[in-house]
């Protein structure tokens, strides 16, 4: 192992990818995440809310901080540490686990799957640059938490999750807190969602061995796109795509380790 890999092992543990199956701070004044902004505060009025405290250091901390022991640059877009303020993130992990909901670390959800790292969630979100009228597409739904993160910044969320029964409990989840901008689906996100395309940004949270071209397909002219690419296992990186004239251009930003993606992509992979 090289001494730069090394370096990067500490991120690397702790960013064992979120939410996305094995098949698979005030509330924001944009007038596109309005719906879910206003939702989220209606559930969670700040006066009442004991978590607010913990959403502050977990911002300060971690996610606004540089690291110590590993490279995470920190995030600066206001409207991403505005959502990363609001949304009750103890609200999508099991009750057992709501004493570490804000901890540095993912956390098991159910169906062997996580809810990702903080810091991951802000970092992914942040390259996607997001505009307020924005059309989003989530591939991993998990515990609904990235999707609600988006909710709060863009104007309609699509959200994919092939593990029926993390899907229906992050859909109820996302009802329960008035995220009426997030509509989610059960089924494999390798194809993407081609009857809302096209997308100004994607966002994928489990790792194919290569990126699928209907995703590729169904961004948008000037869209981003953030995936992790890789065998599962072996070194990952997530990578930043942009349409530009047609053309896809992809750059490699950070090495990472996801959950495997799975229907398709996986009989995709097992072939010769």
């Amino acid at each position: 192992m090289d001494r730069a890999w090394a370096t990067f092992a500490a991120l690397l543990m702790m960013t064992i990818a979120g939410a996305c199956a094995k098949e698979d701070a005030a509330p924001s004044s944009d007038a596109a995440g309005d719906a879910g902004s206003a939702a989220a505060a209606k559930a969670q009025p700040a006066a009442e809310d004991k978590w607010a405290e913990q959403r502050r250091r977990m911002v300060e901390k971690q996610i606004q901080a540089k690291g110590v022991w590993d490279l995470r640059t920190p995030v600066t877009d206001k409207r991403v540490i505005r959502a990363m303020l609001t949304v009750p993130r103890h609200e999508f992990v099991p009750k057992w686990t709501r004493h570490l909901a804000y901890a540095d670390r993912p956390l098991q959800i159910g169906e062997g799957q996580t809810i990702s790292q903080p810091y991951m969630v802000a970092f992914m979100t942040e390259q996607l640059k997001l505009k307020p009228a924005d059309s989003v597409l989530e591939i991993g739904t998990g515990s609904g938490y990235q999707a609600a993160i988006l909710g709060e910044m863009v104007k309609q969320v699509y959200t994919i999750e092939i593990v029926e029964a993390l899907g229906k409990r992050a859909a109820e989840t996302l009802k329960r807190l008035g995220y009426k901008n997030v509509t989610t689906k059960i089924g494999d996100g390798y194809r993407g969602w081609p009857e809302h395309q096209p997308f100004d940004a994607i966002i994928v949270t489990c790792a194919p061995d290569h990126i699928p071209q209907p995703l590729k397909d169904q961004l948008n002219e000037g869209g981003r796109m953030v995936i992790p690419v890789g065998e599962p296992g072996w070194r990952q990186e997530l990578y930043l795509l942009q349409k530009r004239r047609g053309k896809i251009v992809e750059t490699a930003v950070l090495p990472v380790a996801f959950v495997p993606m799975t229907g398709e992509a996986e009989g995709k992979r097992a072939a010769p």
